[in-house]
Formats: structure tokens, C-alpha cells, sequence
């Protein structure tokens, strides 16, 4: 396996909910009459909780003795409950590689409700390893854990106490994150890197019947995620040989049993390892692709001869999991949230600026009437945006806790309605590519 890949492999460990639906979201769907949508984002280490009209601003707070960060991962059927992990601080010194401290971390799980603020410790029983942190709700009553053990990861199902853990991978076959959950909740997408390089796979909930859907040494294939109808899988593909930043890459679907696999940008079009601000506030992490309710697919297109301000160092040591050098003389250019029909590959230009800024992480709320993303200029760190999907107007809702930035912003379920999403009306305001 390309060294390049070591610093992906412990960040979306840790990342989560960045590429997992979280349990339930795929299926819930309201019309517009509904309460006003309301998502999380991060913003200096904290998760903050905003409505898509800018109101109802707040920052979550766990009064926790010697937990050093927390971050959310997947909500539960009810829409209200939500996992969290918390870390302890690191017990060494600065200047390590970031594999040989991550790892040894000890790690907490928690179950939060949104609406009465409770917080309960789960996971506790039958500890695994110092190091334990989500991939994955599959039920209420279940999810996939990655535990760390002398510097080995394995996947494990287990009961939410920590009780009846199973081997969902086996221990040296390579580190599986990337978790996605069938929309009927009956199988798992996930990434895999092995010996090959990282290839895509679905099995059962449990692990068995494991299937290849795509694998190539000289690419990394990266993030599935299912479409609403469970009929295909959308991933990315990014040459890590002339790219080890990883920071382009194109998006590619086929069926989960590995046919009919079609690649749909070319060159390199997507932003892939997102990297944002400057030396004194910097940030970012894997952007991946993500499906609306009528089965397009949401990307960050990148402008024609576009280029970051941060360059990857590769011939570096990683001590602090970004490895990059900034050089804003470099940086042009800039990305679009756009829309890609899978049927026919076709675009749709979603968000635009001028002069061109860098738009990213873009998600479709339940109901369908937000898109929210990421925008931020070059040097700057990033502000949280809605767009109006009925008549293409974008508005700021955040630039986060003391304009520090706001990111990877995530949907909270809402599970008052199941009903479909109203037809969508034309965009007056949104024009194709």
C-alpha cells in the first residue's frame, strides 16, 4: 500500500459521519410544510446545531472532566438521538508520526438526545481495546466499531453496551472504513486497504458474503455510498501516484454486485482531499460525493486549471496529519457544487462566485428543499451556506464560532413524516453547465 495512504486511514476513522449515511436518513423524507430543517456542522472543535434559516444558533457542550474533543457520528431511527465520540488528550509530546500516538488515545462513545440534552456513556462492557471509535449504526441496538490493537485494526459488530462483539473483518487483511449502510438496512459498503491498494466491497450486515465491486493498484477507490433506491453505488476514484495529496479525483457508480460500472467525470474533475485556510487557522478532510432524493449526486466540480494554496509534502514524515506546505502564490481557480444526473452523466452548476472561490461538501436536506455546503476563499476558512433548491439563492447562515469556520456540515433527520418530497418546482435561479 502506497505510504501516501496511512494519513487517510486514521482520519476517517475518526471522521464520522463524514461518508456514513446515518441510520434511517436515506428513507426520510418531509414536504416543505414541515418543521424548518436544522443541521450540524463543526466549528473550532465543537459541533454547533443551526436551522436552515439561520435561527436557532447553538453550540453543543459536554461538561466531561479530561475529554478533549467530540465529534458526531450516526443518529438514531428516532432523529433525535445521536451517537458522539469523545478522546482523551494524546499522552505523548508533539512531533510523533501520527500513526504511533493516534491509536493509543483512549476513546468514550455516547449516546446524546438532541431535545431533553441527556448524555449516557455506552460501550462500556467488555472493552476491546483502549482505542474504539464507530463506523457505523446499523439498528438501534447494533453498530460497527473500529478497534485498534497493537497498531492492527479490525472491524467488529457489536450490542451498543459493548457486549457480544463478532469479527465483521479480520485482523491484517487491511484497514476497512468508509462505512455506508443499505437503504433496507440489509447490507454494508464500505473501502478497504489492502494489499491492492483501496478497493470497494459490500457484504451483509454482519460481515459475511463479501462482494468486490472495484479494485485497480493503480487508483484509490474511496467513500461508497448507496443511492436512495439501493440499486447502485456511487464512489470515487483518485490516482494517488500523481496525486499523493490526494487532492482530485473523479466519481464513478456501479451496481453493488459490481457491474455496470461507469465512470462519470474525467481528468481529475472533483475535490476530493479538501484543504482550506491559512497557517494560523487551517482545516480539512475528505469531501465525498453525495445523493439527493431523485438520484442525482452531488460533487464539488473543480474550475479548469485549478490549484490549492497547500501543497503535500510527501517525501515528509506526517506528524500532524496535514503534512502540507502553504504557498497561496500557487493557488488559482476554485470548485462549484454541482449536480450529476447518473443516468447520462449530464451537469448542472448548483452554486457560483465571482471571482471564484472554493464550494464543497454539499448535502440535500430531508425534505429537499436546502442544499447546504461549505464556501470558502482561498486563505479563508470556511462559512456554512444553504441553497434555496427552488429558486437557486444561496445565503450564509454561519462563518462559526468566533469566524473561526464551519464545516462538514450534516443533516439532522427529521422523522415527523415519511412522506415524499413535494415535486420539485422549476430552478429559475440554477442554470446548467
Amino acid at each position: 500500500m502506497p505510504l501516501s495512504m496511512k494519513r487517510r486511514d486514521f482520519l476517517s476513522a475518526l471522521a464520522l459521519g463524514s461518508i456514513a449515511l446515518p441510520t434511517g436518513c436515506s428513507q426520510t423524507r418531509h414536504r416543505s410544510a414541515s418543521p424548518v430543517a436544522r443541521l450540524f456542522f463543526t466549528s473550532a472543535g465543537k459541533t454547533c446545531v443551526i436551522h436552515a434559516d439561520g435561527s436557532g444558533f447553538r453550540t453543543l457542550e459536554f461538561n466531561v472532566p479530561n475529554q478533549a474533543t467530540w465529534q458526531p457520528g450516526g443518529f438514531f431511527s428516532d432523529g433525535r438521538r445521536v451517537l458522539f465520540l469523545s478522546m482523551e488528550p494524546r499522552r505523548d509530546g508533539p512531533g510523533r508520526p501520527f500513526e504511533e500516538f493516534y491509536t493509543q488515545t483512549p476513546t468514550h462513545l455516547w449516546v446524546h438526545d438532541l431535545d431533553s440534552g441527556s448524555l449516557e456513556e455506552v460501550a462500556t462492557r467488555d472493552r476491546l481495546a483502549v482505542f474504539v471509535t464507530p463506523q457505523l449504526l446499523l439498528n438501534d441496538h447494533r453498530l460497527l466499531v473500529q478497534v485498534v490493537r497493537n497498531k492492527v485494526g479490525q472491524v467488529f459488530s457489536m450490542a451498543l453496551d459493548g457486549s457480544d462483539a463478532r469479527e465483521f473483518t479480520q485482523a491484517g487483511e487491511g484497514l476497512p472504513y468508509g462505512f455506508s449502510l443499505s437503504p433496507d438496512g440489509q447490507r454494508v459498503a464500505f473501502h478497504l486497504a489492502g494489499p491492492r491498494g483501496y478497493g470497494i466491497w459490500i457484504s451483509n450486515a454482519d460481515g459475511s458474503q463479501r462482494t468486490l465491486v472495484a479494485e485497480h493498484p493503480e487508483r484509490l477507490y474511496f467513500g461508497p455510498s448507496w443511492s436512495p433506491d439501493g440499486q447502485w453505488l456511487a464512489y470515487q476514484d483518485c490516482r494517488y501516484r500523481q496525486d499523493p495529496g490526494h487532492d482530485w479525483s473523479d466519481l464513478w457508480i456501479a451496481r453493488p454486485d459490481g457491474t455496470e460500472a461507469r465512470q462519470l467525470t474525467e481528468g481529475q474533475a472533483l475535490w476530493f482531499g479538501a484543504t482550506y485556510g491559512n497557517p494560523t487557522h487551517r482545516g480539512g478532510g475528505s469531501n465525498v460525493p453525495s445523493w439527493t432524493a431523485d438520484g442525482g449526486i452531488l460533487v464539488s466540480r473543480r474550475l479548469p486549471d485549478s490549484r490549492v494554496a497547500w501543497e503535500f509534502q510527501a517525501q515528509r514524515p506526517d506528524t500532524d496529519h496535514f503534512n502540507r506546505d502553504w504557498k497561496p502564490e500557487q493557488a488559482q481557480g476554485g470548485t462549484e457544487v454541482c449536480r450529476i444526473d447518473p443516468k447520462d452523466g449530464s451537469v448542472r452548476r448548483l452554486t457560483r462566485s465571482n471571482p471564484p472561490v472554493w464550494d464543497f461538501r454539499g448535502v440535500e436536506s430531508p425534505d429537499a428543499r436546502w442544499i447546504a455546503f461549505c464556501r470558502a476563499a482561498t486563505g479563508e476558512s470556511p462559512s456554512l451556506w444553504v441553497l434555496d433548491t427552488a429558486t437557486g439563492e444561496e445565503r450564509r447562515l454561519s462563518q462559526g464560532l468566533d469566524e473561526r469556520g464551519a464545516d462538514h456540515p450534516r443533516w439532522v433527520p427529521n422523522v415527523a413524516s415519511t412522506e415524499a418530497p413535494a415535486r420539485r418546482r422549476s430552478r429559475p435561479g440554477i442554470t446548467g453547465a
